[in-house]
């Protein structure tokens, strides 16, 4: 078995997720302290006892799915004596689960992700006015379909100028979301009904990430990832926006920061880790979305999922 570890990005959220984790194991536990200390917030109360909306806030959504992510990592190693060095071939993630995948590989500790996804939900959140951006989710549209419709629908009718609406993430499986300007991600998702998209629908975020209008919270990543120690991962990380490895932190930190404005290619990078060489994708902290799309975009594999305790001491005893 050659392993994949891939990381979750939003929309994995959910009240009590990784409360589990932290009554089970002492190191999970000590992940959430860590994430709580250097945020100073009781980040971990909020992930288990919600208010949901407020953990849907994208400033808590990003930290507290990289603390679940990096609290399983953790509990791994300290029940099973597993080194991601030693085991993993590749390591990947959905967004913001790309922190969590450098994280895991020990490019960033937990303290430093913690700050820098905060930083990174807040830019993101501020970079546009609220209700002036919107994303949509192309069911059955292939990525160049959906790119021909963003072409069609950024034309503003009344003034003629183009509007921002881009293929945001490539997810594979004729799933793709597009984001941008809203009066132009609503006219894309009538010219997908009417070119013959099975379902295209508005999705319920707070902004249109991955297009040109997150340019500003580019901008403040760049300026936070120039501060920031990040070094070497210890397994290469395949990156959303090229859909092949890094492992130089200076090509590392471009990275990160053309991603917030770029195209996640997550069916590119399935299909890259496939061919070379993985057989076995685990999907590590809350929810299973990878794990689902995992089934479309490289059928042969398997696919697993790790969120939990009994997850934790399952897959233990398969090594």
């Amino acid at each position: 078995m050659a392993f994949a570890f891939v990381f979750p990005g939003q929309g994995s959220q959910a009240v009590g997720m990784g409360r589990d984790l932290a009554d089970a194991f002492p190191a999970a536990r000590h992940v959430f302290q860590e994430v709580d200390d250097a945020l100073s917030q009781k980040l971990s109360q909020l992930m288990w006892e919600g208010p949901q909306e407020e953990l849907t806030l994208t400033a808590n959504t990003q930290p507290a799915l990289m603390a679940h992510s990096l609290a399983v990592i953790r509990a791994l190693e300290a029940e099973g004596g597993f080194r991601l060095a030693d085991r993993v071939a590749l390591v990947a993630g959905h967004s913001l689960g790309e922190y969590s995948a450098l994280t895991a590989a020990g490019a960033f500790d937990v303290a430093t992700a913690a700050r820098l996804l905060r930083l990174r939900g807040e830019a993101m959140q501020k970079a546009t006015p609220p209700g002036t951006g919107a994303m949509a989710a192309l069911l059955g549209a292939e990525i160049d379909q959906a790119r021909a419709i963003c072409a069609k629908a950024a034309p503003n009718p009344e003034t003629g100028k183009d509007e921002v609406v881009e293929a945001a993430n490539d997810n594979g499986g004729g799933q793709v979301v597009i984001s941008g300007a809203k009066a132009a991600v609503e006219r894309a998702i009538e010219i997908a009904k009417a070119d013959g998209v099975k379902r295209a629908m508005l999705l319920p975020v707070s902004a249109p990430f991955h297009c040109a209008l997150m340019a500003p919270a580019a901008d403040a990543m760049a300026e936070a990832l120039a501060k920031a120690e990040l070094r070497a991962p210890v397994v290469p990380v395949v990156a959303n926006v090229t859909a092949a490895k890094a492992s130089d932190p200076v090509e590392i930190r471009d990275l990160l920061v053309k991603q917030v404005t770029g195209t996640v290619r997550w069916r590119e990078c399935v299909a890259a880790m496939a061919a070379m060489g993985c057989d076995t994708f685990v999907e590590v902290g809350a929810g299973k979305v990878l794990t689902g799309l995992m089934k479309r975009n490289a059928p042969e594999a398997t696919a697993l999922a790790i969120g939990a305790p009994a997850d934790v001491e399952a897959f233990l005893k398969t090594l």
